[in-house]
């Protein structure tokens, strides 16, 4: 395979709202707030699900991948439930191979809240549920060897067992990529990442916020030094101001795409990665690859959701 990945499986369920709903129920616009079982139904009760998708992060950009023709896998805690079966169901139909054998777990499978609002911002509330008690013996070796590459996400990292998790896959990796996934992990893991960055990853995936935070820099032109001395590939969106790669000395910057009718946010980030992955692990240049992520990206924008109809 040409990747594998392995992240949260968390079945998406997209509701639109007004901006009254985020004051009300004290939620900020365009973060994930975890939350737990009874809160996630709590807000569900009083909303119209407009779709329901196999999501998480890193599965939206191995389905972005398989799209574009690329063999690839995932490996993601279900429980042995409906939406264990619902999400399964929805990887196999995007030509996605599923390394994770099902059992019944006490705690069921994740689910995450999109709350669209009427500027296009999601902001998300996640009950992980069983995705976040991935363990080692959760990963299949043998998967993660025969890999080209191994992506991961930031949202799954925690102390405990996801940590010996990625350890795990990380050591026994071909090459490892990783998206920051959020500020707020950044912030919680600030540490722990930074050693990811630096030590262990290939590729890294953020945001500005995240690569500025992750560093505590005071201006942009510190991420690119950063980036410059540590000798790894560090892959930046930075919203209307485009995205950018930085390898050695080489700094490539990719325009955004203007005049879009943006309806939702949700998976642009993650669809961005499937897209640069999909330009790098076929040989093309940085510019290329930066390319392909922004068209994705832009596609996924212009679309309710985190899965293009390719």
């Amino acid at each position: 395979m040409k990747v594998i990945g392995i992240g949260n499986a968390i079945v998406d369920v997209i509701c639109k709202v007004d901006e009254n709903f985020l004051v009300q129920n004290k939620l900020i616009k365009s973060t994930m707030k975890l939350v737990d079982e009874s809160e996630f139904k709590k807000l569900l009760s009083n909303l119209k699900i407009e779709e329901t998708v196999s999501g998480g992060s890193v599965a939206n950009s191995i389905v972005g991948l398989s799209q574009l023709g690329n063999d690839v896998g995932f490996i993601g805690k279900v429980s042995d439930d409906e939406l264990g079966a619902k999400y399964e169901e929805g990887l196999k139909k995007e030509k996605v191979k599923y390394f994770y054998s099902k059992k019944k777990e006490a705690i069921p499978t994740g689910t995450c809240l999109i709350l669209i609002t009427p500027d296009s911002e999601r902001t998300m509330c996640t009950f992980l549920g069983t995705a976040g008690k991935i363990n080692e013996n959760d990963i299949d070796i043998n998967s993660v060897k025969n890999s080209k590459l191994l992506f991961l996400e930031g949202y799954l990292w925690d102390e405990g067992e996801p940590k010996n998790a990625f350890e795990k896959a990380i050591h026994n990796s071909n090459k490892v990529a990783m998206s920051l996934s959020d500020l707020f992990c950044v912030k919680r893991h600030k540490v722990h990442f930074l050693n990811l960055v630096k030590n262990k990853l290939h590729i890294t995936f953020a945001n500005e916020q995240e690569i500025m935070s992750l560093i505590d820099a005071k201006k942009f032109e510190d991420v690119i030094e950063f980036s410059q001395k540590i000798n790894k590939l560090i892959v930046i969106t930075r919203g209307e101001k485009g995205a950018l790669a930085i390898k050695n000395n080489e700094v490539v910057e990719c325009s955004a795409k203007r005049n879009l009718k943006i309806l939702d946010l949700t998976g642009a980030g993650d669809l961005f990665a499937g897209g640069f992955l999909h330009g790098h692990i076929n040989g093309k240049t940085l510019k290329e690859s930066l390319v392909e992520g922004t068209e994705m990206s832009s596609k996924i924008i212009q679309t309710i959701g985190a899965r293009l109809n390719l």
